[in-house]
């Protein structure tokens, strides 16, 4: 291996390890909230409230980070991102009122711009043909989340949940600490051809309808993920009747079985094409949605000489392993749609990845509230999942619809030439 390619698996390494670490406080409040809704007595929607406060900061910044680390050097962008949400989460024993959790989760919401960050940073260190790849173990860092399951219950087993914020704090803390002295920075070439550049440069492809297309794609992919994982340990409890324990282990095995195979979905996205593995992933979630939409029946059939009755229920095993193919599906699509942008707009990864991910981001924040109120208002723990499957069936039909229009395209752009070529 080169002193080159050295650097790059270092910066690639380190970035992977700062993003899980942010990712990990940015999605706290999935098992915080748990304990939260018990102690402030909150309904579905105030639960999702609570759940969606630091997603929604995290995806709003997005984008002005995004054009931030196409300007100024990632590395210590990164620092800086990591040191800022510590404050907030030593804050956070001294909170007790619904509107101070809200607010709160709002500042420890800046974790969550790590992502475009670190997107910017690790494409700097890659070829094209391993960009797929590269960025698919970066999105690994999802993993992140299972830190948070499996590390918060064992701080409140053992010194309660008020040292949670104090925890997690020092732990960023040394995370960015390690990142500032270990990470490599950009060669000064590279960096200072990118300053050159203008803001309209980097401003010009969010005028495409292309943009918002992936955008609403990652919207499903990712958000639904994010929102997922913030939202299935309460449903155990209440849809199963499972132990807090039991439902964090389950919904540990979603997420980590969807971070992990990000990194193979990058490859095979490098190999097979990304969007060929974006389409095939839909389906299998589409697939999955459907039979996870459909609530607990029981029916009766009036027969001849007696009534016959026949139930239709997702027991809990099943309802996993549906859950865990939808998160594998998701974990390749997250990975294949960031291989297309990157094949689209490879000098702008930083605004266009940052906007895509705001939006992917936003997901993981409007959805859990929806989740509360189709939850009220239906009335059924599945509502969630016909909400879901409603934004996939949207996705595929604006991919669908996208993709015709590319064939045609090119064949009128085929028909052209060979026209030309027909009067030479």
């Amino acid at each position: 291996m080169s002193h080159q390619e050295g650097k790059s698996y270092l910066a690639l390494t380190l970035a992977t390890l700062a993003f899980a670490a942010c990712f990990s406080v940015w999605t706290l409040y999935s098992i915080l909230g748990i304990e939260l809704q018990r102690q402030l007595n909150l309904s579905s929607t105030e639960f999702g409230l609570l759940l969606a406060a630091p997603i929604f900061t995290g995806a709003i910044f997005r984008i002005p980070i995004g054009f931030l680390a196409e300007k100024v050097s990632c590395r210590s962008l990164f620092f800086w991102q990591m040191l800022s949400v510590v404050p907030p989460l030593f804050y956070l024993p001294y909170v007790e009122t619904f509107s101070g959790y809200i607010t709160l989760g709002f500042l420890i919401g800046i974790s969550g711009v790590s992502f475009t960050i670190g997107i910017r940073y690790v494409t700097d260190w890659f070829e094209t043909k391993h960009q797929g790849f590269a960025l698919g173990v970066f999105g690994a860092g999802n993993a992140g989340a299972a830190i948070t399951l499996v590390l918060v219950p064992l701080v409140v087993e053992f010194y309660g949940w008020k040292t949670i914020g104090t925890v997690y704090g020092f732990g960023m803390i040394f995370m960015a600490i390690l990142f500032r002295l270990f990470a490599p920075e950009v060669n000064a070439f590279y960096k200072n051809k990118q300053q050159t550049k203008s803001f309209e440069f980097y401003w010009e492809p969010l005028k495409q309808l292309q943009v918002w297309r992936f955008g609403l794609y990652y919207y499903f992919v990712f958000g639904s993920f994010l929102a997922l994982l913030l939202w299935l340990p309460q449903y155990y409890v209440s849809a199963y009747g499972l132990s807090l324990t039991q439902s964090l282990a389950l919904t540990l095995l979603f997420v980590t079985s969807s971070s992990i195979v990000r990194a193979v979905g990058g490859w095979f996205a490098d190999t097979f094409g990304a969007r060929t593995v974006n389409w095939s992933a839909f389906w299998i979630c589409m697939v999955c949605l459907f039979f996870l939409s459909y609530p607990p029946t029981t029916m009766t059939v009036h027969g001849v000489e007696k009534d016959v009755t026949v139930a239709f229920e997702v027991n809990v095993w099943l309802f996993t392993l549906l859950i865990v193919i939808i998160g594998l599906a998701q974990g390749f699509g997250r990975a294949s749609i960031y291989k297309t942008i990157y094949d689209y707009y490879p000098h702008h990864m930083g605004s266009v990845g940052g906007v895509v991910a705001a939006v992917g981001a936003l997901g993981g924040c409007t959805l859990p509230i929806l989740f509360g109120l189709a939850v009220d208002v239906i009335g059924v723990y599945s509502a969630c999942f016909m909400l879901l499957y409603g934004v996939l069936a949207l996705c595929m039909v604006v991919m669908y619809f996208a993709i015709r229009a590319e064939r045609e395209q090119k064949l009128l752009k085929e028909a052209i030439a060979n026209n030309f070529l027909e009067k030479d």
